[in-house]
């Protein structure tokens, strides 16, 4: 996986300015300072990973990944999923606390609930890293590690494009818009990144909405929860496609493609071209068999790694390396990030995507 590069980052932010994301997103203007190291602890001190709840399989192999990567490192892990809602990853966070955690990395349910207990965590010491999505509303994070969302949007929008040209060359095309769940700081980035690309050609007709369903409220699929995707693609082919042809769907992330593909599917219908995220396996066996589109490769193992080696940094009393001290305006401040590139995949390139993953890589030969 490379990192960010240069050309790269400068389009997404110059974009991000473009559409005036200053919150739970990105932002131009830095209103927070940056952190320093601290003092060094014992290596063998107790490290919290507050998770979130098993919505995909990327959650699930962190899980895994930092009780290797942080016990092998000498650290204690403590490794928490919150299967059972928001109360139960601040009691988490809390119990993390309490047992003198030095570092609790938080992959949040909902990063805007969190305040009482990052504050709890500052309070006691603690460094606090944001994981994959930003802690909203707050002062009490120090760093923020994740792949660059707002890009992860973009290269979606540009998949959808791309990939209804090559089925269809010349428009207009009829597409419908999903986006992932409102309590997730990360969703709205991707759906903005996405209509960066988009909107332009909704307003020029190229495009056609045909539920008129084109904000991010309208899109949003609670939960993440394939249920309630599916739900809403049934509500959308019944109510705007009677006799017409759906070429396309913005769809966040690959649970969500594959339960509209579910539903598609029951309409009797032409599958139409669908983006996804996360490569999860059965996305990527439907890539090889030609029906979900593209996916978005985040290496979860990269990210777990980097998360890691600030930790290892911070242990020992350095400051932890960030590419980005600008973009991620929490609305109280702006958090030092450093940001992973995310890499398209589709047919034309899923071999050498997944050539080197253990679980992904055997399925494409």
């Amino acid at each position: 996986m490379q990192m960010i590069g240069k050309a790269g980052k400068a389009a997404a932010i110059a974009a991000i300015a473009a559409l005036a994301l200053t919150a739970c997103g990105r932002s131009e203007t830095a209103t927070g300072g940056s952190t320093t190291g601290g003092e060094a602890f014992p290596q063998n001190s107790s490290i919290g990973v507050a998770l979130p709840q098993k919505t995909s399989e990327n959650w699930v192999l962190a899980e895994k990944l930092f009780n290797d990567g942080l016990n092998g490192a000498g650290f204690k892990a403590d490794v928490q999923f919150a299967n059972g809602g928001v109360s139960e990853q601040q009691n988490q966070i809390s119990a993390m606390v309490t047992k003198g955690a030095k570092v609790i990395i938080v992959g949040a349910i909902d990063g805007a609930q969190l305040g009482t207990q990052l504050k709890q965590a500052k309070d006691a010491g603690a460094t606090v890293i944001a994981y994959d999505r930003l802690l909203l509303n707050t002062e009490n994070v120090d760093y923020y590690v994740a792949y660059d969302n707002f890009k992860v949007g973009v290269l979606q929008g540009e998949a959808l494009l791309k990939g209804m040209q090559e089925k269809k060359p010349q428009g207009p095309y009829n597409v419908e818009l999903f986006a992932g769940s409102p309590d997730d700081a990360n969703a709205k980035v991707f759906f903005d990144g996405a209509m960066s690309v988009l909107k332009p050609k909704i307003d020029d007709g190229t495009l056609k909405v045909l539920s008129g369903q084109t904000s991010f409220e309208q899109a949003v699929t609670q939960g993440w929860k394939a249920e309630n995707a599916q739900r809403r693609a049934d509500t959308l082919l019944t109510g705007s496609y009677g006799s017409a042809t759906l070429d396309g769907v913005l769809s966040p992330n690959d649970t969500i493609a594959r339960a509209v593909l579910t539903s598609v599917k029951a309409s009797g219908k032409p599958l139409p071209v669908i983006t996804g995220q996360d490569s999860e396996v059965e996305s990527v066996k439907s890539i090889l068999a030609g029906e979900q589109y593209s996916t978005i490769n985040k290496d979860t193992r990269e990210l777990v790694d980097h998360a890691i080696t600030m930790v290892k940094d911070i242990q020992a009393g350095k400051k932890p390396e960030i590419n980005d001290d600008k973009s991620y305006n929490n609305k109280v401040k702006t958090v030092p990030a450093y940001l992973l590139e995310p890499v398209i995949v589709t047919k034309e390139n899923v071999k050498t995507a997944y050539a080197n993953d253990p679980v992904l890589g055997p399925l494409t030969k």
